[in-house]
């Protein structure tokens, strides 16, 4: 009888820990806009489960839309802040979020809520590493829908979408194969430089590799716990 009763604890206790872990998987976080987020918890990180989607600085401040191929590249050109929605319909930003120009994510006003920050490569670069690495965390990181072929199996609900991005002159490129978060980090062997290490998913990999890209192109973004 002890025995039955020590296993009856023991599984009771098993419940509540997972309770408690989905629990905090599972918080909402909130933007400027009153936008609501998931978020997700992996090892020591916490990450947004879905892109940005505020048009507002942190302080209130407005973030200009650029619209036109000659705003976004305007905007880029003169290292302004930007953001759109891809082809700018408003339906993309529903499930894709709006897409931001590097001038967004450094600007000093904080594009992200308080307590959080846009993730560098050496944030990246943890939770690659405990997703067994850049040969297969793509895959690991992806969603199960929306990829045109090679959908992912989502493990830690991350669920990177295939949203997409626009480059410098403006044009929109690429969605249904490619994702692209910027990453808040220069290169170092690079300067002065007009680029960017931004994070890439393709169709046709299983890998997240990390490229370097121009200031003015406009990326996906996600967000991480200070």
């Amino acid at each position: 009888m002890k025995t039955t009763r020590i296993k009856r604890v023991s599984f009771i206790g098993i419940l509540i820990l997972l309770a408690v872990s989905l629990s905090a998987n599972s918080q909402e976080l909130k933007d400027f806009d009153g936008n609501v987020y998931k978020t997700i918890k992996y090892g020591v990180q916490t990450w947004s489960a879905s892109n940005l989607n505020v048009s507002h600085f942190r302080n209130g401040d407005i973030i200009p839309e650029a619209k036109t191929e000659t705003e976004w590249a305007y905007a880029g050109n003169t290292g302004k802040p930007a953001w759109c929605y891809y082809d700018n319909d408003t339906a993309n930003g529903k499930k894709l979020g709006k897409l931001y120009n590097w001038f967004a994510i450094s600007d000093k006003r904080g594009l992200v809520p308080e307590g959080w920050h846009v993730p560098g490569n050496a944030d990246w670069g943890i939770l690659v590493q405990n997703l067994m690495g850049v040969d297969i965390a793509g895959t690991r990181l992806k969603s199960t829908t929306g990829w045109k072929s090679n959908t992912g199996t989502d493990n830690i609900g991350f669920s990177a979408i295939p949203g997409g991005y626009r480059d410098p002159d403006g044009k929109f490129k690429d969605i249904e194969t490619t994702g692209r978060w910027w990453s808040n980090s220069s290169p170092v062997d690079v300067k002065p430089s007009n680029k960017i290490y931004s994070i890439n998913l393709s169709n046709n990999s299983p890998e997240i590799s990390y490229i370097q890209s121009e200031k003015g192109a406009g990326y996906a973004v996600r967000w991480l716990k200070d």
